[in-house]
């Protein structure tokens, strides 16, 4: 007999199952925050999946193969096209393509997942789900602190409360200053510059230092390129983060502290200042506190198309892995200002400035923190004892689901006691038993699952557990769909 190759049953290293309580709870999570989104004006958008990949932008460091960050296939026609690796690309390309026809300034949100092309590790996933809200065609700073008041009303619409989340903002004009005035105008060098500064809170002073300079080797022994900058410039850098680093202090506070640092942020360092002061003012109007959103200048957010204002959404929650030891989850969103993303199919600047949560992180996060939510219930489980009473088992199923409840009709070949095992497997609220005796009497069997499971957590001996039948009544069979409400209700 030959021997049969078989596949072997695995998922992809970055990919998950999810079942009905992981996919509930990030719903959840899309249905409250789409819901702040409409109210604030926002309207919904999807776009494809799938882009070319010369319209998702500069990320892609290999252009003969451009399978680089993103997961990508040549077509047909020989163009590449690659999966979304966010939501704001794809917005970037659609306003580009729709300009003349869009409300100007155009606002949207859009929800769904995102696939990136990196080495997976915990809590770092190839698919993942995001939702964002962004405003195209506005120039104001009035804009960046709608969308940041926005984003604190959506961040309590998931559940959590004012001292479990902050939002972060500052501005990579403050950065660009100080880089103007040390001379650095090499683009790759600012960019690994401003990735040495993000890891700030990770890695404190000295760790910045260092990559600022020639570079870092980690515990591991993995060795980061450094940004090269002039001691000066470090010296310049150190100084302007030790300045600006307390927590406790105010947003016009944070905001005195720049000013009054002395020469150095030159005129982008001027405008940065400006920016945030009418930010301030601005939420300051629509009553968003202090504790809500902070301005922290050491954030300066890691992909290359922000332009000015950055957001950073950091979850205070505590959390915990399977083994209750403490996990820092850290970001769960976050986004700024891009006003030069359009202009790379137009040739004309268009400002634009959005948020990002990242619908994944935080259900993971407060699944982690023991907040995941209500369990998912499944149907009404009607059990089957003989195929001659099919009639009735399909008739009972169908005036459960009439009424509005959800229920499934058994339809697998084992016994009853296995049929309760699947019931209770499927975290039915209740199973319906309709036997021979039943039937003749005009009646049915309720078995209330909910109740059986507590009661049975009280009795620790299995004949006295028969006898008692916790959870089980015998009702009309009119009575069908009023006694399985009031169990569910």
């Amino acid at each position: 007999m030959t021997d049969i190759q078989r596949p072997e049953a695995r998922s992809p290293r970055g990919f998950q199952d999810r079942r009905g309580s992981d996919l509930s709870a990030e719903r959840r999570i899309i249905a409250r925050v789409s819901e702040v989104y409409e109210r604030w004006g926002f309207e919904g958008l999807e776009t494809p999946a799938l882009e070319y990949v010369d319209a998702l932008g500069k990320f892609l460091p290999d252009t003969d193969r451009p399978n680089e960050g993103v997961l990508a296939l040549e077509d047909d026609d020989d163009q590449w096209i690659a999966l979304r690796y966010d939501h704001t690309a794809p917005l970037a390309r659609f306003a580009a393509q729709n300009w003349e026809t869009l409300p100007k300034p155009y606002r949207r949100y859009a929800y769904g997942p995102v696939w990136r092309n990196e080495k997976p590790g915990p809590g770092r996933l190839r698919q993942f789900w995001q939702c964002d809200a962004d405003t195209v065609g506005s120039d104001r700073p009035e804009a960046d602190a709608e969308i940041l008041a926005m984003g604190v009303e959506g961040l309590l619409a998931t559940g959590l409360t004012p001292d479990q989340a902050v939002i972060r903002v500052s501005n990579r004009k403050l950065f660009d200053g100080l880089f103007d005035a040390g001379g650095i105008t090499d683009t790759n060098q600012r960019l690994t510059a401003l990735r040495a500064i993000d890891k700030f809170d990770r890695l404190g002073i000295e760790g910045v230092r260092l990559l600022l300079g020639e570079g870092r080797l980690d515990e591991s022994g993995d060795y980061t390129k450094g940004a090269n900058l002039p001691v000066a410039l470090i010296g310049a850098v150190e100084t302007f983060l030790a300045s600006v680093s307390n927590a406790e202090a105010s947003r016009s506070e944070v905001l005195d502290t720049i000013a009054n640092i002395g020469a150095g942020l030159g005129q982008a360092g001027d405008a940065a200042l400006k920016e945030l002061a009418a930010i301030d003012r601005a939420l300051n109007a629509m009553g968003v506190g202090q504790d809500a959103v902070k301005f922290d200048p050491t954030i300066v957010r890691g992909l290359e198309y922000y332009t000015g204002t950055v957001f950073e959404a950091e979850l205070l929650l505590e959390t915990k892995d399977e083994k209750g030891r403490p996990i820092r989850f850290g970001s769960i969103g976050g986004g700024g200002r891009y006003d030069d993303l359009v202009a790379r199919f137009t040739g004309q600047t268009l400002p634009a400035t959005g948020f990002s949560f990242g619908v994944s992180r935080l259900a993971a996060a407060l699944r982690s923190a023991g907040r995941s939510g209500p369990q998912t219930r499944g149907p009404v489980v009607v059990i089957v004892f003989s195929d001659d009473d099919m009639q009735h088992y399909l008739d009972a199923v169908s005036e459960l689901r009439n009424a509005g409840i959800p229920a499934e009709l058994y339809l697998g070949r084992a016994g009853m006691k296995a049929q309760f095992k699947y019931a209770d497997r499927r975290g039915a609220p209740a199973a319906v038993i309709l036997g021979g005796d039943e039937i003749a009497a005009g009646e049915v069997t309720i078995k209330d699952l909910d109740a059986g499971r507590a009661q049975a957590a009280a009795i620790t001996n299995n004949e006295e557990w028969k006898a008692a039948r916790p959870g089980q009544m015998k009702v009309a069979r009119s009575e069908l769909v009023s006694v399985i409400k009031s169990i569910i209700e």
